[in-house]
């Protein structure tokens, strides 16, 4: 067996093992999730999925790339497609010139950069698949930069474990979305701030000007318009402490490897 193909079968394994636990919460009914020992059960099972699946999976192995003719003729645009907000209807009507994505929080030197900066920086492209938790998949080409050339640039702190990603959209409650990953992955190659879709600069309904491409996980931790990176030593402070809008309010997994 090849190194690829034993890779998609611990891949499978630990999906099929997340999806378990998926099952049984889903199974148990109401009285399992408002038991207050049972959620701290799932809970510990995603931590030991998470655990293994990194054991398993070298540090920098790279989600599959396609080629050219692989390119998918429609890529949903699904979650929020406008942030409907009068600050983003600005930025669009200045065509994004006063967009800025900042790096704040436990960094040596915090730092703004504009769109136009980021487009400057060393960029990388991607054909990847985008998997969403609704069940669909979708193959697109991705230009942006590695987001490890900006934790460089502002040198994170020893105690920083986390960067959370702010976004410009909000719910209709008014809720503002966000999500986070582990520092470590955000030095992953494929770990980028995407611009371009499909060699075009991302529309609103993609995450204009800026959207997160997180290739080793699921479609709900892509966050869009993203505004600033914040980087953090826990994530308990911060909404509902949970590291995501999906896994605030809709009981989503913080760790959605596939």
């Amino acid at each position: 067996m090849i190194p690829h193909e034993r890779a998609m079968e611990r891949r499978q394994f630990l999906k099929g093992t997340l999806g378990a636990a998926s099952l049984v919460a889903l199974a148990g009914c109401d009285n399992l999730s408002q038991t207050s020992w049972f959620p701290s059960i799932l809970s510990k099972a995603e931590k030991l999925t998470e655990r293994v699946q990194r054991a398993v999976t070298p540090a920098n192995a790279l989600a599959k790339e396609y080629g050219e003719a692989d390119i998918s003729k429609v890529f949903p645009a699904n979650g929020n497609t406008d942030p409907g907000t009068e600050e983003y209807a600005e930025h669009v009507a200045k065509n994004y010139s006063e967009w800025t994505v900042d790096v704040v929080g436990m960094v040596q030197t915090p730092i703004s950069w504009s769109l136009a900066a980021l487009k400057e920086l060393p960029s990388r492209t991607q054909i990847t698949r985008h998997d969403c938790v609704e069940g669909w998949s979708a193959i697109g080409k991705w230009t942006g930069v590695p987001l490890g050339e900006l934790l460089r640039q502002v040198e994170p702190l020893p105690n920083a474990k986390y960067a959370v990603f702010h976004c410009a959209d909000v719910d209709e409650d008014g809720i503002p979305y966000y999500e986070s990953m582990a520092l470590a992955d955000c030095y992953h190659p494929q770990t980028i701030l995407a611009y371009e879709l499909n060699d075009t600069p991302l529309d609103i309904p993609h995450g204009a000007p800026i959207r997160l491409r997180f290739e080793q996980q699921l479609g709900y931790k892509q966050a869009k318009y993203v505004m600033m990176i914040e980087l953090v030593e826990t994530l308990s402070g911060i909404a509902g402490g949970k590291g995501g809008y999906w896994e605030d309010d809709q009981g989503y997994e913080w760790y959605a490897g596939i």
